[in-house]
């Protein structure tokens, strides 16, 4: 399982999970949920209580992957397949342009 804190400009807005099923999961934090209902990261990803479910990354997480020969410096520079989405996400996605930033949370497997 992998996952990742995403911040709303400097406000931590929800989490991001990819499953050791490799389904994907975004929920929002109750806090920001409840001080800001209507300031949404994505018009396909409205706030809401209930959790997002998919077998894909969402496509606005997937819209933040750099792509062309961004995405080749990337994926050699941090040995990371093209095709694990998460792991790019994860490894490119901290200082995104625009209001939405991805923070890695690092799981240890007990």
């Amino acid at each position: 399982m992998r996952q990742a804190k995403i911040f709303y400009d400097t406000i931590y807005c929800g989490l991001l999970t990819e499953t050791d099923d490799g389904d994907y999961t975004f929920c929002y934090d109750d806090a920001y949920a409840a001080q800001y209902p209507s300031q949404f990261i994505t018009f396909n990803l409205p706030v809401r209580k209930e959790i997002y479910r998919d077998k894909r990354l969402f496509p606005f997480f997937e819209g933040l992957i750099p792509e062309g020969w961004l995405l080749d410096i990337a994926s050699k520079s941090w040995k990371i397949n093209r095709n694990d989405r998460m792991g790019l996400l994860l490894a490119c996605c901290q200082n995104c342009i625009g209001a939405v930033s991805v923070e890695p949370i690092n799981n240890i497997d007990e």
